[in-house]
């Protein structure tokens, strides 16, 4: 009996005793899936797309799910030739299923491996290759045992609501034409202002401004594409709190920290050199804003995580549960192709081979030199990866990629692992290194299970092999592994983290957290006061993580982030009916992610051409314009913007 027919994400009812749910393509059918095409066509939308999350999550510490983009473009290349060569709908879900794979590897990679970086241990490509592979390689591995239980099993009560709008993307064969339009057009304004700003430097990447009246105020805001396109994606609310965050530390704490310092004539500690009335904004931001910031964040994460302990607990339970049940049932080959998982022991031999990687192979912790400490961090990444799948895998289920507090867990993870370290007497670069690479791996496990099982529950409804599937994830992070790293490794060289273009927010603050209790050297006053920020957002209903982002970083980086939020409440809100509205929102929803790729893409390339010739282009510079330039500047975002709103009404 089939508790429903075709697809439709709308009838989420729990599945009664002997109901089936019946997919879009047949379980009796075998349409093509696995192809030459669909791999291929998937590694290529996962470099760029892998790459580009890399530079947009160093500049504004987050990335996005790129899912729903992948998918779009894969339906329009594959409907380009489906004439000729018939192409089907499982093709097109297998490649965004690799494709998809390498946000999720970028996401762990850029969040924890800058840190090595600022501690001047570069790692390299092979070291964090390694670590990557290791990571997305554990999460897709603990996900197969799960599949049964959270996918087939809890459909009805999980709505994995990433991998239903994904089904209804693929279903839906005419999005391959207009809305994938969208997202070429996004990727090329993208990559045609950071050529402008960036490349040929006829225009300031950002603008400034001084407030009068007020000692050392200053707004601005950068003037790019990808982070007016994450805004956009993020909607009203977050940006608006995200933005707030900023506004109080360029317009509430760094003036106050300027009033309150102008008349000391030593040294405010973590400062040995300068006095404060002597400091410019830039640097109370640098000396003490992020400081308290990351205290907020620290404090953000850990409130997101300990909100989430009984979801976590009940999940591990239950999903503990399901995995007992799944290893005690016979493992003989089953009748439908939509049921066939990989077997469990590539689960078993899989997990304890990368174990014995981690633990014996001297380049993946390559500033561990002690062969104990090395099996130490080995057994904390698989315990810990193996929890957090477990635990990421449901929570995506409940409220979507983007809410998985994956920072969080990072954080819980570097905390334990270096309080460990520390207990031990592993307080030294060693101990610093190993535990940052222990929560590497971690963040990419935690962050790849909720990519895998948003994949699988779009597999589920689309009536994909789930085999198939589980090793296209594997394709996915084992070809995009290499790349995000040597994306990472040249904007590295370019740019240098903890600069004004890319200041890696989410691993300053892993540094912070291990230097904290390694060292115990922080500026605890300030890190208080982060923190005492943290909890007031929470009693005032604000979301916390968001707002202390906001503080963390500098407030021109928010405020395109704001003005795309802000943008997207009014064109939805102007729109005549309801089904204007949700055409808006997911034409600026596919343009932004262009506009993120774009960049991303861009700003990849310059540091190639600057790897390759040893200096950055120097363009033609904008200095002829003299004080006009800022103007310039925002008079062509501006125009910008507006191409963005007409291209967005465009088919009302």
């Amino acid at each position: 009996m089939a508790a429903k027919q075709g697809l439709d994400p709308n009838a989420y009812t729990e599945l009664k005793p002997g109901e089936t749910y019946e997919p879009y393509v047949s379980p009796h059918e075998s349409p093509a899936e696995f192809t030459i095409r669909s791999i291929v066509a998937g590694i290529f939308f996962g470099i760029l797309f892998g790459a580009a999350n890399a530079y947009l999550g160093l500049r504004a510490g987050l990335t996005i799910s790129t899912s729903i983009p992948v998918a779009v473009l894969t339906v329009a290349a594959f409907q380009a030739t489906r004439k000729k060569s018939g192409s089907t709908v499982l093709e097109a879900n297998m490649a965004q299923t690799i494709g998809s794979a390498s946000s999720s590897v970028a996401s762990g990679v850029i969040f924890t491996l800058p840190a090595l970086f600022l501690w001047d241990m570069a790692p390299g490509l092979l070291q964090m290759t390694l670590l990557a592979m290791s990571g997305g390689l554990l999460g897709v591995l603990f996900m197969i045992p799960l599949r049964r239980f959270l996918i087939v099993q809890e459909h009805g009560r999980l709505p994995y609501p990433e991998g239903t709008a994904c089904a209804e993307v693929l279903v839906a064969s005419e999005v391959g034409g207009s809305r994938a339009r969208n997202v070429f057009w996004g990727i090329g304004a993208g990559a045609f202002l950071k050529f402008l700003t960036s490349w040929i430097h006829l225009i300031p990447d950002d603008v400034h401004f001084g407030i009068p009246g007020l000692r050392k105020g200053r707004l601005g805001m950068d003037l790019s594409a990808a982070l007016f396109g994450v805004g956009y994606i993020l909607g009203p609310r977050i940006a608006a709190v995200m933005v707030g965050g900023g506004v109080l530390s360029s317009l509430v704490i760094i003036p106050a920290i300027a009033y309150w310092g102008g008349a000391r004539e030593v040294p405010f500690y973590p400062e040995t050199v300068d006095l404060i009335r002597d400091m410019s904004p830039g640097s109370i931001w640098n000396r003490y804003v992020r400081y308290i910031g990351a205290g907020a964040v620290a404090t953000g994460g850990i409130i997101t995580l300990v909100r989430s302990v009984p979801v976590m607990v009940s999940s591990f339970k239950i999903s503990a549960k399901g995995l007992r049940e799944r290893m005690g049932q016979d493992d003989a080959p089953v009748v439908l192709r939509t049921q066939q998982d990989q077997p469990l022991k590539l689960t078993l031999f899989g997990a304890a081979a990368i174990f014995l990687v981690l633990a014996f192979v001297p380049q993946v912790f390559a500033a561990v030199e002690n062969s104990g400490t090395r099996i130490v961090a080995a057994f904390l990444v698989v315990i810990c990866a193996f929890f957090f799948v477990t635990v990421a895998s449901r929570i995506v289920g409940l409220v979507g990629v983007t809410s998985n507090p994956t920072s969080g867990m990072t954080i819980a993870t570097l905390l334990a692992t270096s309080s460990v370290f520390y207990v031990m007497g592993w307080t030294g670069d060693m101990g610093r290194a190993a535990a940052l690479t222990v929560g590497c791996v971690v963040a990419i496990a935690a962050s790849i299970s909720g990519d895998t099982s948003q994949d699988l529950k779009t597999g589920f409804l689309l009536g994909a092999t789930p085999r198939r599937q589980q090793l296209g994830e594997l394709v996915g992070v084992l070809t995009s592994a290499t790349f995000v790293c040597l994306a990472v490794i040249l904007l590295a060289k370019t740019f240098g983290f903890g600069s004004a273009e890319l200041p890696a927010p989410q691993a300053s603050l892993m540094k912070l957290v291990i230097d904290g209790v390694l060292e115990q050297e922080l500026p605890w006053i300030l890190v208080g006061i982060g923190a005492a920020i943290a909890v007031v957002c929470e009693l005032f209903k604000i979301p916390s993580l968001p707002f202390a982002v906001g503080v963390y970083l500098p407030v021109a980086t928010m405020t395109p982030v704001f003005l795309g939020g802000l943008l997207r409440m009014w064109m939805e809100r102007s729109s005549r009916n309801e089904t204007e509205k949700v055409d808006r929102r997911e034409r600026g929803v596919l343009l932004g992610s262009g506009f993120v790729g774009g960049e991303g893409l861009l700003g990849v390339l310059i540091a190639g051409v600057a790897f390759v010739t040893n200096k950055r282009p120097a363009g033609i510079g904008y200095e002829w314009m003299g004080a006009v330039a800022p103007f310039a500047g925002a008079l062509l975002f501006a125009a910008f913007v507006y191409w963005f709103m007409t291209r967005v009404k465009r088919a009302d």
